[in-house]
Parts: structure tokens; C-alpha cells; sequence
């Protein structure tokens, strides 16, 4: 048709640049208005080996019959209403041959399901033993929209050769667009995924780091191999408190990340591999720049925490880093020291802090004792902590999972009950410790036990200065900030429970008491009882400590992106391509 190119419809741009990506021609096309947006761009592009079939059950069966044969993946798409139900036997059959067949049913968006509208039915759930993998892409409307996109589509494609291959289902919406006038399909990020039995790609040139989020403990097979890697090619481990890795390649980069006003230059990373699970370091979340990211990890899932992924490795981390071990790489480029002098600075200029639970943190973090086990609250008190290392020989922890406040005194004191000669020290704070407190009843709890308590009397997460709460000032408190509970910061109410059940109970309210007293928390040796820490801070302290430590130092890094965002707001959204290529 002449004139007539790809549709308008971005998400339907990104599933036919993807398949072409992916290397996926044949598709069986079934009439329909639903899906015709789709169906007509696709035949507008030779690379696509089209077939029609207007039973959809027919269509099904035909795929199989073609994946079979061929022994590659075959597209079906139809329109909505009972079409794509008819897909039903054809993908069952499909499913238990384990036939890389891939349905793409159209759809008006499921804001339409039970509202009585022509040709809508809930494709929300399916057999179990119908596809391996469903997903649902919407029409996209921002930049968030496109990057889900892109990684759900990239899903759906890579499962279909998963784990011996299989039916996949992809459900697209439509708001059935008559712009066909897109002569070239957008680039989009191809998302590849990688066995130990596969060819592996090459490491690319320039910095390389490797962030940890919660980590199991590490075997010493997986530490050492982790470390031979960064000797092989010069990268950096970042790490924080919940990583578990402790080899000589770890960098804690979250005081240097968080800075408002200064922005390393070491954050740009030509690869950053991603391994362990959900973390709480938000500074370095945020701030790390790679080029790509690479995530390994034996569930081989689509992990995209930087919206940089393009590789997935479904393997042993061990298995991983010994592979890149035996493989020559020219642009070796150590860069640990760097990160290490870049820290230092920040660590030997940490400025005077008003009594809070980051100073608390600046005192004690070299003198938790060796051997011992730490644990943190979510979420104040994890991120004061991870601004300061931890000693040699110190393994640290956090419900970073779920990231709830609800089970930390209890999941530190379950960890306690393992080894009853080895120190258990936990930090939280004091809605965190109260929604948890019936567990310091528990008739199992050792000596071994040290719970510190940073009693501010509420949530003083939500009087931060960045918080968006601390907008509300003091009227933040009753509702948002949950003021006023638990004895509002009672003296006694603490104290006598704590020693009611057999603990030690010491207390603090200012640095000067707090200097007094709280060598007997750090003491090495097992104490007589359990020991219950409370130190009485306020909200206005913790809101100032926070900002100086994080108004460290000013770079004129953040001066050039302040000035470009001043640009981009004077000229308009419009303009704003055009400027960032002139201030680039």
C-alpha cells in the first residue's frame, strides 16, 4: 500500500523491532480490527514471512505444525472477543511439545473488562498448563511505559526457548491508530539472555563494577572468584551492609553517592553487573551510571534495576566469574584505588553531627567486635549505617526483602538462636522496635543478644528534608510520621519491660551520656544478660544530620547539570533535544 509504513503506536513499534531483533520472521495473521494496526505494519516490512489463517484455531495448530518443522519461533496474532480463545487447544498442544509459539492478542485495555463493551474479555488469567509466561503491554504514554515495554516483550520472547521452549503470550493494547507514517522503526534495547552453555559475549572496554544487593552469605569459592575477576580486569565490588561480600575489592560507596551537590565522576561505568537480590542503598541505586548492565543470577530472570539491562546470565555466580577468569581481556584498568582515595576524602572530612542515629552510627561502626553479626532497621537506620564501614570480620543484615518494618527484632533474634557463642547486634528504629516488641519474650533469647532502640518518638523518616511529608512540618506527625505512640518516648516504659524479661537495660539523651555508657553495648566478651540499648533521639536532629552529611561537598559536576536544567526549563519541553545536544 503505497505511503502506508509502520503504525504510530509505540508499543507496537517496540514488539516488531524486537521480533526482528530477536530474529523471529514467521508470523500467521488472523483478520481482525483489534489487531490490524499490528498486522498491517507487519506486512508493510519484508523481513516478515506472513501467513493468513482466519480460523484462529486453525492458526494455532498451523504454528505448531510450522515451529515443529522449522525449529523456529512462529507468531500468531488475532483481534479481541472469542478469537483469541480459540487459540486455546492450538497453544495447549503447543505447551505440553514445548513448540515456541507466540500469541499476540489484541486488546482495547483491560479499564474496559466488565463494563459490558463490545468484543472485551478478561485475558487476565489462563490454564496453568496454557503458555509459560503471559504479559500485558499497554499503549505507551511516557518513557516509563516505553521501558516496561521493552522489558516485558524482551521477556516474552526470550522465554519462548527457555528452559527447553514453550507457548508465550504477549496481550497488546490498541487505541487502533490510522498514523502509519513511521518510515523507521526506533532502536530499542535487545535484552539477550545467556547458559554456562552458551558462547558468552566479550567484556566490554572501560570501568567495571559489580554491585551486590542482599546477598546469602558467600562461599569462599564464590568471595575468591569474585575477587580473581576484579584482579583480571581491574573492577570494583560496591557494595552496603546487606551484600555479604568482604574481599578486598569492596568499595562502600554510599556517603560519596549520596552527596546532593557533588556527582563523581566515578559513577560512569562502561558495565555494571548486577547480583544478589532487592538492597537498600538507595545513593548508590541511584547515582551509578553504566553503560550496560548484565545481571547473573541462577533464576535467569529480568532484573532491569538500571534500565541499562541487555545481557542475563542463568548461572552460578561462581560459574560466572570463573568463565570471564579463562577469557583474555587487553583493557585491564584498575580502578579500585581510585574509589578507595575518593572515599577516604569523604570519610576523613565527615563534619561535626548533632546527636542522631547517623552520628550514633559514626561512633560505634569501629567498634562493633569482630565475629559478630549485624543487624539493621528499615529504613533510617540502614541508611545511617551504611555511610560507615564496618570492621574486618563483622557480617551485617537487613529485611530488605519485603522491606517492611514489621519483623526485625525478630528475624535478628532468630539468627541469634544459631550460635550462642557468637554476638548478635541489631540497630532499629523506634516504630520499627515497637511493631516488633512482643518477640523480646520470646523464652529462647540469649546472652548473646544487643538491641539498640533510637527512640525519636516517630517516623522521623517523614520530617526529612527531602521527604515529601516534611512539607506538612509539624502536622506531619499525627498521621504520616505516627507521633505520639508508645509511651511517647516514655524514659521507663522501655526500661522496665526490657528488664521484666531478663535484659540489661542501658540509656542515652545526649552524646555526653551516650559516651558514658555505651562501651558495655560493644563489650566483646558475652555479658551476664541480653543487652537493650535506648538512646532518646528527635526528629529535627536526625532531619540536620542527614543534610550535612549529605551537603559534604559541591563539584562542579552539579554545577553543569544545574545549569543545563536551568537551560531546559527556559527554553521548553520542545527545545529540549536540541539544548542537550549544544550542552553536551
Amino acid at each position: 500500500m503505497e505511503g502506508k509504513f509502520y503504525t504510530a503506536e509505540k508499543s507496537q513499534q517496540i514488539v516488531i523491532s524486537l521480533l526482528k531483533a530477536h530474529g523471529i520472521k514467521k508470523v500467521i495473521a488472523s483478520p481482525g480490527t483489534t489487531n490490524y494496526t499490528l498486522v498491517a505494519s507487519m506486512q508493510q516490512d519484508p523481513w516478515f514471512e506472513m501467513y493468513s489463517s482466519v480460523d484462529e484455531r486453525s492458526a494455532a495448530y498451523l504454528a505448531c505444525g510450522m515451529a515443529c518443522e522449522s525449529g523456529e519461533p512462529v507468531v500468531i496474532t488475532c483481534t479481541g472477543a472469542t478469537a483469541s480463545r480459540n487459540y486455546m487447544p492450538g497453544l495447549t498442544e503447543a505447551f505440553y511439545r514445548k513448540l515456541p509459539v507466540l500469541a499476540i492478542t489484541a486488546s482495547q485495555g483491560d479499564a474496559k473488562i466488565g463494563h459490558h463493551i463490545a468484543q472485551v474479555i478478561d485475558r487476565r488469567v489462563h490454564p496453568n498448563d496454557l503458555v509459560k509466561l503471559s504479559v500485558s503491554v499497554p499503549i505507551c504514554k511516557d518513557s516509563t511505559d516505553e521501558w516496561s515495554a521493552v522489558v516485558k516483550v524482551n521477556e516474552a520472547i526470550l522465554e519462548l526457548t527457555r528452559d527447553g521452549g514453550g507457548p508465550v503470550h504477549i496481550n497488546l493494547d490498541t487505541n487502533y491508530s490510522r498514523d502509519f507514517s513511521i518510515k523507521e522503526l526506533p532502536p530499542v534495547r535487545v535484552i539477550k539472555r545467556y547458559t554456562i552453555h552458551d558462547k558468552m559475549p566479550s567484556l566490554p572496554k572501560g570501568r567495571i563494577g559489580i554491585f551486590v544487593g542482599a546477598h546469602p552469605k558467600m562461599s569462599d569459592a564464590l568471595s575468591n572468584a569474585i575477587d580473581g575477576f576484579c584482579q583480571h580486569t581491574g573492577a570494583v565490588v560496591f557494595c552496603d551492609h546487606t551484600s555479604g561480600y568482604y574481599g578486598k575489592y569492596r568499595v562502600d560507596y554510599s556517603l560519596v553517592c549520596s552527596q546532593d551537590k557533588y556527582f563523581s565522576e566515578l559513577k560512569d561505568l562502561s558495565l555494571l553487573i548486577h547480583i544478589g537480590e532487592v538492597s537498600g542503598e538507595y545513593y548508590g541505586l541511584g547515582r551509578l551510571n553504566p553503560k550496560n548492565e548484565w545481571r547473573v543470577n541462577p533464576d535467569g530472570k529480568l532484573r532491569d534495576r538500571w534500565h541499562k539491562l541487555t545481557s542475563i546470565f542463568e548461572m552460578n555466580e561462581e560459574d560466572f566469574f570463573s568463565h570471564y577468569l579463562s577469557v583474555d581481556y587487553t583493557d585491564k584498568n584498575s580502578i579500585l584505588q581510585d574509589y578507595i582515595k575518593e572515599c577516604d576524602e569523604f570519610y576523613s572530612n565527615i563534619p561535626e553531627l548533632p546527636f542522631s542515629n547517623i552520628w550514633i552510627a559514626s561512633q560505634l561502626a569501629d567498634l562493633i567486635p569482630s565475629n559478630s553479626c549485624i543487624h539493621f532497621g528499615i529504613l533510617g537506620s540502614l541508611r545511617a549505617w551504611n555511610f560507615f564501614r564496618l570492621p574486618e570480620g563483622v557480617e551485617s543484615s537487613s529485611n530488605v526483602g519485603g522491606f517492611g518494618i514489621d519483623g526485625g527484632v525478630s528475624t535478628l533474634i532468630g539468627a541469634s538462636l544459631v550460635n550462642s557463642s557468637k554476638l548478635y547486634f541489631g540497630v532499629f528504629g523506634d516504630l520499627a522496635f515497637f511493631y516488633d516488641m512482643n518477640s523480646l519474650g520470646n523464652r529462647h533469647i540469649a546472652n548473646n543478644l544487643r538491641i539498640m532502640l533510637v527512640n525519636n518518638g516517630k517516623g522521623a523518616e517523614f520530617r526529612l528534608y527531602w521527604h515529601p511529608a516534611a512539607a506538612f512540618k509539624e502536622d506531619a506527625d499525627a498521621f504520616m510520621a505516627a507521633g505520639g505512640h508508645f509511651g511517647n518516648k516514655s524514659a521507663n516504659l522501655v526500661k522496665h519491660y526490657a528488664e521484666d524479661l531478663g535484659f540489661e537495660y542501658i540509656s542515652a539523651s545526649s552524646k555526653e551520656e551516650f559516651t558514658n555508657v555505651y562501651s558495655r553495648f560493644v563489650n566483646p566478651e558475652l555479658t551476664a544478660k541480653p543487652i537493650l540499648f535506648e538512646v532518646f533521639t528527635n526528629s529535627s536532629e536526625e532531619n540536620e544530620a542527614l543534610f550535612t552529611i549529605r551537603n559534604m561537598a559541591e563539584n562542579s559536576a552539579y554545577k553543569k547539570q544545574q545549569i543545563k536544567k536551568s537551560i531546559i526549563k527556559f527554553v521548553g519541553p520542545k527545545l529540549i533535544k536540541t539544548v542537550k545536544k549544544i550542552i553536551k
